[in-house]
């Protein structure tokens, strides 16, 4: 039998969970995620990150193909796959930072993502997944034994790019057609997914440049140095939405904060009488005061006038 035919044949026996709903449907979601992931690049070379992407698809997945009344719980299956096996081989890893196997399920994204450093499949499997075709026939075999009902809408909505995921990134890039669109947002994966995007997005959207300074800073190893900054700290507004962020370097992230700079209805940066500085170093804050800040090229990504004028009314120590 070939490789392809014993993955065909393990994953149409995923072990699930048999609950009041029916057999738990987690586990060939994610597999579909992972699938997706790879099609789309974002596998960073078989090292699956619990990121917003992974999370996000995962979430998608879940509403195109789920019909019972299931949580669409992440961590479930991140965990449990590890169980299940090919030729009796594991196909899941799990890789934490520090090294030691997860003893138990974790139930919080947060808490998985601070553990966890990736999950990888096994390698003969990640090579089969690299062609397209074997994509597709693994693909259509889960959707086929799984979700029979849901595989022609799950395809519809894929091929037209609409569904939870997009809809999430659009809501955060300050997408004006999303504000058409009934979308709740409650669960930590949403707020997850959000947080992450947000700081993702404002630096690509300042170029990795400080919006005050003007410094730029990028890292061949993928570090950023440019902090997302909420403007209405995200405990109040929750809003993670672009127009409520600046990118910032982070002595400037924590002066704005505590209320030591802030921007003007024109974009110009205030520099707070209550800073005790060198005035003459040439990194003095006072000489950034009255500069325009650095705003993104589109109009609909730029800081929202109502945000700097709460941060300059709540924060700002002006006397």
């Amino acid at each position: 039998m070939s490789n392809l035919s014993l993955y065909l044949k393990a994953f149409a026996r995923l072990k699930q969970g048999i609950t009041k709903y029916g057999k738990a449907p987690h586990k060939p979601v994610f597999l579909l995620t992972l699938i997706e992931l790879i099609e789309k690049g974002l596998d960073n070379d078989n090292h699956f990150l619990v990121n917003a992407d992974l999370v996000g698809l995962f979430q998608e997945n879940w509403r195109l193909l789920v019909t019972t009344a299931h949580q669409p719980d992440f961590t479930q299956p991140f965990y449990y796959l590890q169980s299940d096996q090919v030729d009796e081989q594991s196909f899941w890893f799990i890789h934490t930072h520090h090294g030691a196997p997860m003893q138990a399920h974790i139930k919080s994204v947060s808490t998985l993502a601070s553990i966890v450093a990736y999950g990888s499949l096994s390698p003969q499997l990640y090579a089969l997944l690299q062609s397209l075709e074997n994509r597709k026939l693994i693909r259509n075999s889960i959707l086929a034994h799984y979700f029979p009902n849901q595989l022609q809408y799950y395809y519809e909505h894929k091929q037209i790019g609409d569904g939870y995921y997009q809809d999430l990134q659009a809501l955060v890039l300050n997408d004006p057609e999303v504000k058409y669109k009934h979308m709740v947002i409650h669960t930590e994966e949403d707020v997850f997914i959000r947080s992450h995007l947000f700081k993702r997005y404002i630096p690509q959207l300042y170029q990795d440049t400080c919006a005050m300074t003007g410094m730029q800073l990028r890292s061949t190893y993928n570090h950023n140095f440019i902090d997302a900054c909420h403007i209405v700290p995200f405990s109040i507004s929750h809003d993670d939405k672009v127009t409520n962020g600046l990118a910032l370097c982070p002595n400037l992230h924590r002066a704005f904060d505590r209320g030591l700079v802030s921007v003007d209805q024109d974009y110009r940066i205030l520099v707070s009488r209550h800073i005790r500085e060198l005035g003459e170093h040439p990194y003095s804050l006072k000489k950034l005061e009255g500069t325009k800040i650095i705003i993104p090229k589109t109009e609909q990504y730029y800081p929202a006038p109502e945000n700097l004028a709460w941060h300059r009314s709540e924060v700002f120590k002006e006397k």
